[in-house]
């Protein structure tokens, strides 16, 4: 039977109340006695990948698929008066995400419902996974740095005596090979630099990000002959971030790149670029209220397991010709944003996401994990 929705939170009284519950980390929902949306607050949109006005007046199953399990228990907590938790619930949500939770339900009276708490357990799990591997990743680069000083000093060397030795060759033919040992070492400095990562400091400006993910896709239709399907998905009410709008670029650039050259077997190619506002997001030490997410989908083969833990350290690739220094690179310089960068890659879909504070100011120490 359909319901008219009530105005959002009409039934709130205390307007402070509302913007508490959006400060919180956990999602909160309140559920009428119908088991319908009377409530959500920031951080509920957030997990739920929703807005609160999609869903308010809305049955659970409206928005989390093969619910029936979860309304039956909610039901039997409405019926008995019988508050419960349960650990580890998997929240299966459209375009076949899922999020992993513990959840709590309390009863609330007058008006009579229930007050679902949520805490994302598949964001703490990657808190953690995220912290273990920044460690391990700065560790390496630390490495790779004092490695890459360590050989260009002898190139530069190597190089030299090749150039004095070209001069003094008598035989154009014998200067091949001079000119060999030349471009070799060059080869090998340029690598050394991209290693090294960027190193030009940050030139900070308003970006517009959608017209940086514009000039990329303009980019690839260039650079990949195959006929690539793009699907722009952007929120035109985003504001701009602070950042290196070039540096920005080549980020984006490096991940869109890896997709097309992943599609190349893949019939009917598809690349999705998406951006949205995610709320209450931590970042290292700080939280966040609002941070911008880009999301690069492909719907070419997955990422296999056992290279989701190293993809992001350097010259580790999954391809026989790849280099392995593109994801590095952009981590570097997101990181270097102060944001962060996540996949996730499942049968079908594999998603780069990169997030971006919208500004320094919005933000507060963090009292959890952090996300790197």
């Amino acid at each position: 039977m359909n319901r008219a929705k009530p105005p959002y939170r009409e039934h709130l009284k205390q307007p402070t109340l509302v913007g508490l519950l959006d400060h919180l980390v956990t999602a909160v929902i309140l559920l009428d006695a119908d088991l319908c949306v009377r409530l959500v607050n920031a951080s509920a949109e957030s997990l739920l990948h929703i807005s609160a006005a999609q869903i308010n007046g809305d049955s659970l199953d409206q928005f989390i698929l093969r619910s029936d399990d979860l309304i039956n228990s909610l039901q039997v907590a409405l019926d008995n008066g019988q508050p419960f938790t349960s650990r580890d619930i998997h929240l299966q949500l459209p375009e076949s995400v899922v999020e992993r939770i513990d959840l709590t339900v309390t009863n609330v009276e007058n008006p009579r419902g229930l007050l679902l708490e949520m805490h994302p357990t598949s964001r703490l799990n990657a808190i953690s996974q995220g912290n273990s591997l920044e460690s391990q990743q700065e560790t390496t680069r630390s490495l790779i740095r004092g490695l890459a000083h360590e050989v260009k000093n002898p190139l530069g060397g190597i190089r030299g005596a090749a150039q004095l030795l070209d001069r003094a060759l008598p035989s154009e033919e014998l200067k091949e090979y001079t000119q060999i040992v030349i471009s070799e070492a060059d080869r090998l400095r340029d690598l050394v630099d991209r290693m090294l990562g960027p190193w030009q400091p940050l030139t900070m400006e308003p970006v517009i990000i959608v017209e940086a993910a514009d000039r990329v896709i303009n980019i690839l239709k260039v650079e990949f002959e195959q006929n690539i399907d793009w699907i722009r998905d952007y929120d035109p009410s985003l504001p701009t971030v602070e950042g290196d709008e070039d540096q920005l670029i080549q980020a984006i650039l490096n991940i869109a790149r890896n997709a097309c050259e992943a599609l190349a077997e893949t019939a009917n190619p598809k690349i999705t670029i998406k951006t949205r506002v995610t709320r209450q997001f931590t970042i290292g030490n700080k939280r966040h209220k609002s941070v911008l997410q880009l999301d690069i989908s492909n719907n070419g083969p997955s990422i296999e397991p056992k290279f989701i833990e190293q993809i992001f350290f350097p010259m580790i690739s999954g391809r026989a010709n790849g280099s392995g220094l593109g994801l590095s690179i952009t981590q570097n310089i997101i990181s270097r944003h102060e944001g962060a960068v996540q996949v996730l890659s499942n049968t079908g879909v594999t998603t780069f996401s990169l997030f971006l504070p919208f500004s320094a100011l919005d933000t507060e120490p963090a009292n959890t994990g952090s996300i790197k």
